[in-house]
């Protein structure tokens, strides 16, 4: 069913208007003698096709149909002007201010229903026209959904191959990644960035896989000859990553290479200081040493959460960035949640 708005303030012409509309097939009228109640009405429900008279109290027709134009959803709506014979510049300015067509009086009833026809057939192409593009639109989200689902799972993979070769465990990167997110929703970036986060920070070590076993999974303390291999896993982790075409996988190029950074410059690969550590690799550093120092691990005992927030606090500044660990400590509360839910297998 089609619903046609008419408004005319004179109530013969609305009678004979919607006698007419009524030989149209599948459609309603919706009668006003007042250009405001009909303009209130249609910012409720949107016509399939408005007849309007120029003459009418409050507001003329020009007035209303620049009124109803601006009407979110009623930029496309056929408009029929119906004026007098002698007004010409009537018609159009009419047709300058968003009429579709216009009818003069005394009209032609025949001719009032094939153009009231054909105008109703513009906005039913036009309503299947809508209709398709969400539809479409509709199928280019469960297609790009789909994509984003099998990016995630590859990163996860990717995740798990790192795992099996790494002491951490698959809670360990969970927690992490939630803590980067907390952290970045509370210094106000924006959500795609903390959702980015939250799917890209556990690629920070995926360049262990490249490690030896004698070195990767040693007991003791690394010698310093060792340590200098070890080290060598940031800069794997980007080769790895950073030539995807992949949104995530980039991310987590700039998070592996960047997390061993420290805010004074005494980090690596780089040494890079302050704002020239990417953002993303500030706030995964706060995370992954705050979880690392509060799980315990064969090779060494839990930290307390208050050691580990000493350490945040002794190391703002010059291991970290100081907004990140006070992003961190902010939500403190949700950072226990976090660890509560993401618990360490015994």
């Amino acid at each position: 069913m089609q619903d046609v708005l008419i408004i005319d303030d004179t109530e013969i012409n609305l009678i004979h208007l919607d006698a007419l509309t009524k030989k149209l097939e599948n459609c309603q009228s919706h009668n006003f003698a007042s250009p405001l109640k009909a303009l209130a009405w249609s910012a409720q429900r949107v016509p399939d096709l408005v007849i309007v008279d120029y003459m009418m109290p409050d507001i003329n027709g020009l007035e209303f149909i620049q009124r109803f134009r601006a009407l979110e959803e009623c930029l496309e709506v056929p408009i029929l002007m119906i004026t007098a014979n002698d007004q010409k510049q009537i018609c159009y300015r009419a047709l300058d201010s968003g009429a579709t067509d216009f009818l003069a009086k005394p009209f032609d009833r025949v001719e009032f229903l094939a153009r009231a026809k054909n105008m109703l057939s513009l906005s039913a192409a036009r309503r299947k026209l809508a209709n398709h593009a969400e539809w479409l639109s509709s199928e280019v989200r469960k297609a790009t959904e789909m994509i984003l689902q099998r990016e995630r799972d590859m990163v996860f993979r990717l995740c798990k191959a790192a795992e099996y070769r790494d002491p951490e465990t698959g809670a360990h990167i969970l927690r992490m990644a939630h803590y980067s997110q907390l952290i970045a929703k509370n210094m106000g970036l924006p959500v795609e960035e903390q959702e980015l986060l939250l799917e890209a920070a556990p690629m920070h070590d995926i360049g262990k896989v490249g490690i030896t076993d004698n070195i990767l999974l040693k007991p003791g303390r690394l010698t310093e000859p060792e340590f200098q291999i070890m080290k060598q896993h940031a800069a794997f982790g980007y080769e790895l990553l950073k030539d995807s075409t992949s949104r995530v996988l980039q991310a987590g190029a700039e998070i592996a290479l960047g997390h061993h950074e420290k805010f004074d410059g005494s980090g690596y690969p780089n040494g890079l200081k302050g704002d020239e550590i990417p953002v993303s690799s500030r706030i995964v550093a706060v995370a992954d040493v705050f979880d690392a120092l509060t799980s315990e691990r064969p090779y060494k005992k839990a930290w307390t959460l208050e050691e580990a927030v000493d350490f945040l606090n002794a190391g703002s500044g010059t291991h970290f960035d100081p907004v990140c660990v006070q992003a961190f400590l902010n939500g403190f509360d949700e950072v226990l949640e976090i660890r509560d839910r993401f618990r360490d297998d015994a």
